[in-house]
């Protein structure tokens, strides 16, 4: 299976990526949705157990990408944290890597577990609840424009094939809207409920299987 799919969103080329991302390369542009920084260490607090190790997990495939795929800007499209800052392993492994990629600039959009965001302890730029950038309009939440094409996250779309048990997440197309899948691996999802002339192009294992559009 390829690793990315090719597609035209407002009449920009973009590349749809098996390890959930999109690529714009006219910009060198990285675009991730729900990165959800710090959430096992709120889920432990709360005296639910998870194993450590999630953020360190979801840094190292982003260099990936950023290794693969020549980029000036990493977007962000809502949800960088998930609770407030602490002192924690996670921030410890943040700010490592964010040394590590000083010279990349990373533009983030305010989602609904961002309301504590401090962008200068993390490095980051905050540009607000909503960009626009050309004929796209990058938000967290996925609210159609008129005349705009949206990219946007928040709702972890995810695949649910016949005969497969496993759910996949996975990007979701609609007229004038993009849905990216949630970057962290450690997300819970909705099955996204498909209407005529929309599309799921699926995430298997950094794989991407773009499905049929129902009629």
């Amino acid at each position: 299976m390829a690793h990315e799919w090719r597609t035209t969103l407002a009449g920009e080329d973009v590349v749809l990526l098996g390890a959930r991302a999109l690529y714009r390369p006219a910009c060198a542009a990285l675009l991730i949705a729900d990165l959800h920084l710090g959430k096992g260490d709120v889920f432990r607090r709360a005296g639910i157990g998870l194993p450590a190790g999630g953020t360190l997990h979801d840094l190292q495939r982003l260099d990936v990408l950023l290794d693969a795929y020549p980029t000036r800007t990493l977007w962000i499209l809502g949800d960088l944290l998930h609770g407030p800052l602490r002192e924690a392993t996670w921030l410890q492994q943040w700010r490592q890597w964010r040394l590590r990629h000083a010279a990349l600039e990373i533009a983030v959009i305010r989602g609904n577990h961002d309301r504590v965001l401090r962008a200068a302890a993390l490095d980051v730029r905050d540009v607000g609840e909503r960009v626009d950038d050309g004929a796209l309009v990058l938000r967290h939440d996925p609210v159609a424009e008129a005349g705009r094409h949206v990219l946007c996250g928040h709702v972890h779309p995810l695949s649910e094939l016949p005969g497969v048990r496993r759910r996949f997440p996975a990007f979701w197309l609609r007229p004038g809207l993009t849905v990216l899948p949630a970057f962290s691996h450690f997300s819970a999802g909705v099955v996204a409920p498909l209407r005529a002339h929309e599309q799921l192009v699926v995430c298997v294992d950094d794989a991407v299987v773009a499905l049929p559009v129902p009629r």
